[in-house]
């Protein structure tokens, strides 16, 4: 072990920051995410990051990052400077992240999906000091918007900087986003803190602290996740501290590219969506491959289905029980609990154990025994950028909108959200922003957005649409409405089932819509009827 790496501690504290609040943990601890990239060091002759034929290997990545913030310094950016990123998963994606970290400066995730509207509101909202846009995604941009380079130079002109100094734990480290209920994406402002806090537990649980893994074999994870969400951040972090290789496929998930990939890499081990794991079993009944090597696999971002888990232990038995889960979202960190592949085969739906330095407690019961799920950890964040209110009360506890409840041995089992958020294929969609694009179409009088279960994806975005007579007789009207979205809206957030009509929506007593009985009516509803229900008053 790099004799400069202080070893990770096991012992829980409590410690009281962000006005007085009291946080579990460990003690000792890294401070700073910069300070992870000295791992880096240990694992030199390893690969770190494959991408088709290029490579990364973790003796150069400190190097090359230094590099890069040596660039990025001579546009001006500073500790505390914002620093917008735009761009797909890949070793400058990478290379960038670090870079800013390495100066001292604030990441701030873009989502790729994302239209020029979302990312111009992002932009008014957090006013970075630089924007590094992948080229591929340059044409998303707002006109004029200026632009650091996003690939890494092989030389830079003067020395190349230290890592920035300061021990502070409780500054700002990163901004990323996540859907609000109430139209544009949320800017989750998470801490030094908030990163490392959550890794060093998810590293204790799974006993991979560093001082615990000798010389271990090489772990090589695919990585099909966008490294935007807080999951993929979790990911990085933790490869540079335990030596993981990271292999990242080229363009869109691809369930045949991804099984040639594990079989190319002897990829161990794969954290996925529920939806592209079922397709890949799905490739794999078609054409099979060698998948001998892949040991574990994660999944998260969305619920899965029991049959899914079967599946898995059928078709891949190199796998069998170890498929792990857990439960978290981006304003907690990540993650909150954990289940092994033992909870999952014995428990199916299961959510797992709080993670040791997690609390978590109920708000009021339903009738059936399950309150909304309360949650205080280190990890969580220091509030939604720019909004004075948010969902952390005054003793600490993030009020998820989750409901649920812990079981007699302390399992966590979510049962349903409160909150009215659509989750579609691990994308989190805000009803309310598709709703009113919709009304800001010509033709479109009021519009219900809604998700309903979908085998693949998990939820699938629906919309019931109040259209005036002309409209309604257009023959192209699905074209029309969605064609008009996909300008103001990222794309996964475009409805996929739709109802339109020419008499209104039904309504509750306190005049709110009616959601629920529009769900069950298209549940009812085949497709192909639901699609294009159009009636007249």
């Amino acid at each position: 072990m790099n004799e400069t790496v202080a070893p990770w501690g096991r012992e829980i504290v409590v410690e009281r920051a962000g006005g007085g609040v009291p946080y579990r943990l460990y003690e000792p601890r890294t401070r700073r995410v910069a300070s992870l990239l000295d791992h880096a060091e240990r694992w030199a002759g390893r690969t770190h990051v494959v991408q088709g034929d290029v490579r990364l290997d973790f003796g150069e990545l400190q190097g090359v990052v230094r590099r890069k913030a040596a660039q990025l310094r001579q546009h001006g950016i500073g500790p505390g400077d914002r620093v917008a990123l735009l761009g797909w998963n890949g070793p400058d994606w990478v290379v960038n992240v670090w870079a800013a970290w390495w100066l001292g400066a604030v990441p701030v995730l873009l989502n790729s999906w994302w239209s020029t509207r979302e990312i111009e509101h992002a932009f008014e909202l957090l006013r970075p000091r630089a924007v590094l846009a992948d080229a591929r995604l340059a044409r998303k941009l707002p006109a004029g918007t200026a632009t650091a380079p996003w690939s890494t130079p092989t030389t830079v002109d003067g020395p190349l900087p230290d890592h920035a100094e300061g021990d502070d734990e409780n500054e700002a480290a990163l901004i990323l986003f996540t859907s609000g209920s109430t139209g544009f994406p949320k800017a989750v402002v998470l801490s030094h803190r908030s990163i490392i806090s959550g890794l060093h537990a998810l590293l204790a649980v799974t006993k991979r602290l560093p001082q615990d893994l000798g010389d271990a074999p090489t772990s090589v994870a695919l990585h099909t996740a966008p490294l935007f969400h807080v999951g993929g951040v979790q990911t990085l972090v933790r490869s540079v501290v335990v030596g993981e290789t990271l292999v990242f496929p080229e363009g869109r998930f691809d369930p045949e590219a991804a099984m040639d990939l594990i079989a190319a890499h002897g990829v161990t081990r794969w954290s996925a969506v529920p939806t592209m794991v079922g397709r890949l079993l799905d490739a794999q009944a078609r054409r099979p491959v060698d998948l001998g090597s892949l040991r574990s696999l994660t999944l998260g971002a969305a619920p899965a289905h029991p049959t899914l888990y079967q599946r898995i232990r059928d078709e891949l038995p190199s796998v069998r029980a170890r498929i792990a889960t857990g439960y978290g979202l981006t304003e907690n960190g990540g993650q909150a609990s954990a289940a092994s592949g033992r909870d999952t085969r014995d428990r199916p739906g299961v959510c797992g154990i709080p993670l040791p330095t997690v609390e978590i407690t109920f708000g009021e019961r339903t009738a059936g025994g399950d309150g909304e799920v309360l949650i205080r950890a280190a990890s969580q964040m220091l509030g939604y950028f720019g909004e004075s209110n948010g969902p952390i009360d005054a003793e600490g506890w993030l009020h998820t909108g989750d409901l649920g409840h812990l079981d007699e041995d302390g399992y966590l089992w979510v049962t349903g959200r409160s909150k009215d958020l659509i989750l579609r294929g691990g994308e989190n969609i805000a009803p309310l922003a598709v709703e009113r694009a919709l009304v800001g179409v010509d033709g479109v009088l009021d519009a219900a957005v809604l998700g309903l279960p979908h085998p693949d994806l998990g939820e699938e975005v629906a919309a019931v649409v109040v259209v005036d007579e002309a409209t309604a007789d257009r023959p192209d009207l699905d074209d029309y409405v969605s064609g008009a979205l996909r300008s103001v809206l990222a794309s996964f957030a475009v409805p996929t089932r739709w109802r339109f009509q020419t008499q209104e929506l039904p309504v509750l007593g306190s005049e709110k819509v009616d959601k629920h009985a529009l769900a069950a009516e298209l549940t009812a509803e085949e497709p192909s009827v639901a699609d294009r229900a159009t009636t007249a008053s």
